[in-house]
C-alpha cells in the first residue's frame, strides 16, 4: 500500500482528500493543514474544510502556522516515513527538509497549466484575463515557486460566462483522478515527469480589495471578465450617490460599438441595467448594493429609481443635464 501524507487547506480539495481516503492502494497517513481562523461577522473561530473532512473520516490530522518552522511536526512526519506527500491549495511553502522526507517525492497539484500562472491566484488571474483555456497540473515540488518538473495535465475549457467560484468547482472535481494517477505512475516508476520551459511562466498574484474597482474606461468584455474572476473576493464594485455597490454577474450585449459616454446607462429591463463602456454595452444582472444583500439589478434600478442617462463613476452616480 502506499503511505501518503496529505497536506491542504480549502474547500477545493476536499474531493481529492475523500478519493484518496478511498482508494484501497493508498493509505492516507495523516493531513495536514492551517489553524482555524476568525471568519464571518462574528469572527468566529473557523476550522478548514479539510479538517472537517479529516474529522469526518477518521484521518489524524495536524495543524500549524508555519510547517517549515514546526520541528515537531517534521519528526512527526518523518516518523512516519511517507512515500509520498501530496499538497493542493496548502497556503504554506515546503522548507526542503520537509521535501527530502518523502521516500519518493512531494507532489503538488496546481490550478492552472504550469508554467503559466505559477502563484497564489492562478483560477482568478486565467479567468480576468480572458483565457478560453486552462488546467490543472501535477509536479514535483522543489523550493522555486511551482518551477518543479510537471508529471501529469488536464485540460478544462473557459466559457464566456464561467466564474471562478465555477471553474474552482470543476478543478476540485477533476483533481482527484489526476492526483491518483500521478501517485500510482511515479510509485510504479511508468510515469517520468518533464522539465517546465521556465521562458514561459508567468506570476498570478492575489487580488487585493482595490483590483475590485471597476475601471468604466476599459471595455465591456473586459470589465465582464473582471466580474466574472473575484465573485467571492474581492468583488468588483462601483459607486452611486456615494455608496459602494459590487456587482456579482453580468453579459456582454457587444464589444464594438464606441461610446462617448462610458459607463452612462443606455437602458433599464428586466434583463438587467444596460450600460455603456468605452467600447461596447455591458448588461448588469446582479449586484449587491452597500449593507444590502445579493439582489437581481433591475430590482435594485427600480429601488434607487436609475433611469437612462444616469451615469456610474468612481465615486457618484448623477443624471447628466
Amino acid at each position: 500500500m502506499i503511505k501518503i501524507v496529505f497536506a491542504a487547506t480549502p474547500d477545493i480539495a476536499v474531493k481529492s482528500l475523500e478519493e484518496l481516503n478511498r482508494n484501497k492502494e493508498i493509505e492516507v497517513a495523516c493531513v495536514i493543514t492551517q489553524p482555524d481562523r476568525p471568519k464571518g461577522r462574528g469572527n468566529k473561530l473557523t476550522p478548514p474544510p479539510v479538517k472537517l473532512c479529516a474529522i469526518q473520516n477518521n484521518i489524524p490530522f495536524f495543524q500549524t502556522e508555519k510547517i517549515s518552522k514546526d520541528i515537531q511536526l517534521i519528526e512527526k512526519l518523518k516518523e512516519i516515513n511517507p512515500d509520498f506527500i501530496i499538497t493542493f491549495a496548502f497556503g504554506q511553502i515546503l522548507s526542503q527538509e520537509v521535501i527530502d522526507i518523502p521516500k519518493y517525492e512531494v507532489i503538488n497539484l496546481h490550478a492552472s497549466l504550469l508554467p503559466k500562472y505559477r502563484g497564489a491566484n492562478p483560477i482568478q488571474r486565467c479567468i480576468y484575463n480572458g483565457d478560453t483555456k486552462t488546467g490543472i497540473t501535477t509536479m514535483l515540488t522543489v523550493l522555486a515557486l511551482d518551477a518543479g518538473d510537471i508529471c501529469e495535465t488536464e485540460e478544462i475549457d473557459i466559457t464566456e460566462n464561467m466564474t471562478n467560484i465555477e471553474l474552482s468547482q470543476i478543478i476540485s472535481e477533476k483533481s482527484p483522478q489526476l492526483i491518483c494517477s500521478t501517485i500510482k505512475g511515479l510509485y510504479s516508476k511508468t510515469l517520468i515527469p518533464k522539465k517546465q520551459n521556465n521562458e514561459n511562466a508567468t506570476i498570478a498574484k492575489k487580488f487585493i480589495k482595490q483590483d475590485g474597482l471597476i475601471d468604466w474606461n476599459k471595455n465591456a468584455l473586459e470589465i465582464h471578465n473582471q466580474i466574472r474572476s473575484m465573485v467571492d473576493f474581492p468583488t468588483a464594485y462601483t459607486f452611486f450617490n456615494n455608496k459602494l455597490l459590487k456587482i456579482i454577474e453580468s453579459k456582454v450585449l457587444n464589444n464594438n460599438k464606441n461610446n462617448i459616454q462610458y459607463s452612462e446607462i443606455s437602458k433599464i429591463t428586466k434583463e438587467g441595467i444596460e450600460l455603456n463602456t468605452n467600447i461596447g454595452t455591458l448588461l448588469i444582472t446582479k449586484v449587491k448594493p452597500e449593507s444590502k444583500g445579493i439582489m437581481n439589478a433591475y430590482d435594485f434600478a427600480n429601488g434607487a429609481k436609475l433611469q437612462p442617462k444616469m451615469k456610474f463613476g468612481e465615486n457618484i452616480c448623477i443624471k447628466e443635464e
